[in-house]
């Protein structure tokens, strides 16, 4: 974007005999800056309110202006996956993710390859993912899962046991006790068990109701 706008000024300059003054040239990159905004804006309602060609739109023109946006590739991608548009979602999240590589933009390259059954290519990306962040328990069971459809059981597991570690709640705990049982695993699948329990209000105790405060405003 920043270079898009010096080369504007400088024909500016040229085309002007350098009779622009220092507060004119800086109108110039303040107009695509607000522009762009604007443009961000437009993209994130027509997502939210489920107007897609508005929002695909507003993505375009923003790659128009600022052709390096890895951002509004990583949004079009969404947007193209939501539409089930799978080859057009891969070349965005391939292109953002070459730009600027983040745990999202492979993450979500990832999940697109898992949907079109490309599960060594999926494996690829969630690795990809989890060197720029492994702290997040989803990634682990997106990876979980494609190993899975590759039949390395034992890199399934074990990436089940760190998101249950990551977040130790029911669904990931469900997920290591399944994995547990159907491989009979039975010992280990006791013992993710009890710790599913102890999360698990007892039966018959009733959940103590909690009243929200008043605030006056």
């Amino acid at each position: 974007m920043y270079a898009l706008a010096l080369l504007i000024i400088m024909a500016a300059a040229v085309y002007r005999h350098s009779r622009l003054s220092e507060n004119d040239m800086i109108v110039i990159p303040r107009r695509i800056g607000d522009r762009l905004t604007k443009l961000w804006e437009i993209a994130h309602h027509g997502m939210r309110e489920n107007r897609l060609l508005r929002a695909e739109k507003a993505l375009l023109t923003i790659l128009k202006i600022d052709e390096k946006n890895a951002a509004a590739y990583n949004r079009l991608g969404i947007l193209y996956a939501k539409q089930r548009e799978y080859k057009d979602a891969i070349d965005c999240f391939e292109i953002a993710s070459s730009i600027e590589p983040s745990a999202s933009s492979l993450h979500n390259l990832g999940l697109i390859y898992y949907e079109t059954e490309n599960y060594q290519k999926a494996a690829t990306a969630f690795e990809q993912a989890l060197k720029l962040e492994n702290d997040l328990a989803a990634r682990h069971i997106a990876y979980a899962k494609v190993q899975e459809k590759l039949g390395n059981d034992k890199l399934m597991i074990q990436e089940l046991d760190v998101a249950a570690e990551l977040e130790p709640n029911p669904e990931t705990y469900n997920l290591l006790v399944k994995a547990y049982n159907s491989r009979g695993m039975e010992e280990e699948a006791r013992e993710v068990q009890k710790k599913l329990d102890k999360l698990i209000l007892p039966a018959g105790r009733a959940r103590r109701i909690l009243r929200p405060k008043r605030v006056v405003i």
